[in-house]
């Protein structure tokens, strides 16, 4: 049985204090509820105010992104190493990432394996645009993500990740794949890639996320789908109401 994961994805929102502000006002909610994993991924500079104020709960930590070098001359970067004393899981490979700064499927296999080196759950990133969704090219598309992210990573590491499927054209637009095409999609472009590149056994066992306008009144139909275990959430994980989402999703 996978555990549900549901984390928050704040983007380049909240400063140190209102992170602080924002995490004691749901903390103590958030680590009451049973049966599922949380986590908040903040910018870089808030991460240290994070974990402060998790501390003491089951309440996870996670980056935006990270650099595949150890260290050296990449200015703007943060390297794995830099993480580990207070996060726990890394995002990458997401599509603003992608569209924005020019990250590729190599780059984002790279920082996987150094993600995985450091002992940091990486939550990859993978989705489709709505010019490939419209033209029924989905499931190859993200397929083929798939397939790039975890080249040359052996089962034993691939089941430490978490995937998170965002249909682009569906993060912070306030449309919505219905659950049963999220579930799908989900299945057919990436539970059945890994069963491919791996084995049944090992694809089971991976987490697999949707995110894409995730809100507390479709959380539950997702979690519904039997290929869908949490959610990677935007907008939604900058409210209170976010306790209600989590709370929706067991």
């Amino acid at each position: 049985m996978r555990t549900p994961f549901i984390a928050g994805n704040w983007k380049m929102y909240f400063t140190a204090a209102e992170t602080a502000a924002f995490v004691a006002q749901i903390r103590d909610q958030l680590n009451q509820i049973e049966g599922v994993d949380v986590a908040f991924c903040a910018p870089f500079i808030n991460i240290p105010t994070l974990a402060e104020a998790v501390a003491g709960t089951k309440i996870g930590v996670g980056a935006q992104n990270m650099y595949f070098e150890e260290s050296g001359a990449y200015t703007g970067e943060i390297a794995p190493g830099m993480l580990v004393p207070f996060c726990q899981y890394v995002i990458l490979g997401h599509s603003e990432r992608r569209a924005y700064f020019g990250e590729t499927d190599e780059g984002v296999n790279r920082k996987i394996k150094a993600a995985l080196q450091h002992g940091l759950t990486p939550i990859v990133c993978v989705g489709e645009s709505l010019e490939q969704n419209e033209a029924g090219e989905t499931v190859d598309f993200v397929s083929g993500q798939v397939r790039a992210a975890f080249a040359g990573i052996a089962a034993e590491q691939a089941v430490q990740c978490v995937i998170a499927y965002e249909p682009i054209w569906a993060i912070g637009t306030g449309k919505t794949a219905s659950a049963e095409q999220a579930g799908e999609i989900i299945g057919t472009a990436v539970r059945a890639t890994l069963a491919d590149v791996y084995s049944q056994e090992t694809a089971e066992t991976i987490r697999i996320q949707y995110g894409g306008s995730v809100k507390p009144a479709n959380i539950a139909e997702l979690m519904a789908q039997p290929d869908i275990d949490g959610a990677l959430v935007g907008g939604a994980s900058l409210k209170p109401d976010f306790v209600d989402l989590v709370r929706n999703a067991v």
